[in-house]
């Protein structure tokens, strides 16, 4: 894989539909004879996915949670007796596929058709192709990784699942929101010229922070608190921004060729925090000399952004999740509005696909590959940020930096640890960045 450059990306996005990739193929139905029940283990059981559950068992198909596995048997607890209290009809999830530790997840992978992957991203990698392995179909949220081997790793099991026809969806949900689908497309068709400029957003005031309970281990409080650290989360330019990222390379139908930026730990400072930053301001180049803005910051008390813009030859264009759609011509004058009633939720418009896909017995879906290239993105972005350097595209794909442990377990040691005063350390451009490329 370390042979791929910027002729190798197969760009696999889908103007009108957004997440289909190809036109629907059939597969061998994956279902037991005899019934049309689709049966799903949920890897990963806090918030998220749950709330991935919760969209599945809504998405209109006979659908059943046969298996459920996390880390910390709270997380599991807590998930299942939430789903439970609604939809105890379709849980069928005896103590026996109640999975907790590190290698849970392969044992609920067996016991399922589909597989919904949930955990803190870091994971991703291994757990989608352990599904891939089994033949199994997969909802996975965004990003897709968080570092570069990891997303090599994606990308090869990418294409084991399109040769085995498993239909693949990742939770980059305004790929499945209308009027995000219905203003790209009349990008696309022209309606605002070529794009040569963008500027994308998350400005918000950050996340959760969980204290240092004197038991945890050191593997523990990160798991715990894995927003704050690379190997868990990606940093938030990977792990929350890349929402905005994706819609860049969406518009332009392609990937930047070198990024350039600027960032820092400036305001959430301290050993609560971990090593990420909590400001990035990044310029994407594309190979057409277009340029598209990005930045996201975590700072409390300050002006919330989250939306895109795109400036074009023949016009302009304003989107954001709060189903916004807007273009306007050259002269300003307004050539497009959205519609927001009655438009359905991104989060379950997901599931309602990829669930009547399969339930259908059709292959439809392989969005593994955008995922991989708009996480990669935005791991391109952080370690520009990181060395401040102009970071390009073949340069970085060829990466083999691996940030993930050496092993997992609760008494293994990820690989960023605190001083004696509890303080982990961050990058400094310029001073501490050859560990980082």
């Amino acid at each position: 894989m370390n042979s791929f450059n910027r002729r190798d990306f197969i760009k696999s996005t889908s103007i009108i539909a957004g997440g289909a990739a190809m036109s629907a193929a059939p597969f061998s139905s994956v279902f037991a004879a005899g019934t049309d029940v689709i049966k799903v283990a949920l890897i990963g059981c806090g918030g998220r996915g749950t709330g991935a559950a919760v969209d599945a068992l809504e998405s209109g198909q006979n659908i059943k949670i046969v298996a459920m596995a996390d880390t910390f048997q709270d997380n599991l607890d807590s998930a299942y007796t939430n789903l439970q209290k609604k939809y105890a009809a379709k849980m069928d999830i005896p103590e026996s596929r109640k999975y907790v530790g590190f290698d849970a997840y392969k044992a609920a992978i067996k016991d399922a058709d589909v597989v919904i992957l949930t955990t803190p991203p870091g994971f991703r990698p291994m757990h989608f192709e352990e599904a891939i392995k089994a033949g199994k179909h997969v909802f996975m949220e965004k990003p897709v990784a968080v570092d570069i081997p990891g997303i090599r790793k994606v990308l090869e099991v990418a294409a084991e699942a399109k040769r085995k026809k498993l239909n693949v969806v990742v939770g980059l949900q305004r790929r499945y929101q209308t009027n995000y689908r219905e203003a790209i497309k009349r990008i696309q068709d022209g309606a605002i010229g070529d794009v040569v400029a963008g500027q994308v957003y998350w400005n918000s005031g950050g996340v959760w922070v969980r204290p240092r309970k004197p038991t945890q281990t050191e593997m523990e409080y990160q798991m715990r608190n894995w927003y704050y650290f690379n190997w868990l989360c990606g940093d938030h330019i990977v792990e929350q921004h890349v929402h905005n990222i994706d819609i860049a390379n969406w518009v332009k139908g392609k990937y930047p060729v070198s990024i350039e930026g600027t960032g820092s730990q400036a305001h959430r400072t301290g050993k609560d925090y971990g090593e990420i930053y909590d400001n990035f301001a990044i310029e994407m180049t594309y190979d057409d000399g277009s340029v598209v803005y990005s930045q996201c910051r975590h700072y409390e008390g300050t002006h919330n952004r989250v939306d895109e813009t795109f400036q074009g030859t023949k016009g302009r264009v304003y989107l954001s999740a709060g189903n916004q759609a807007v273009l306007w011509d050259a002269k300003g004058n307004e050539i497009y509005r959205h519609d927001a009633k009655g438009n359905p939720n991104p989060y379950r418009q997901e599931h309602v696909e990829l669930f009547a896909a399969i339930a259908n017995g059709e292959y439809k879906f392989d969005n593994a590959e955008y995922g991989a290239y708009s996480t990669l993105t935005g791991i391109i972005g952080r370690l520009a940020c990181y060395t401040g350097k102009v970071i390009k595209w073949d340069q970085a794909i060829q990466s083999n930096i691996n940030i993930m442990p050496e092993r997992y377990a609760w008494d293994a040691l990820p690989k960023p640890l605190p001083d004696e005063n509890g303080l982990y350390p961050v990058a400094v451009p310029g001073i501490n960045t050859q560990i980082y490329i």
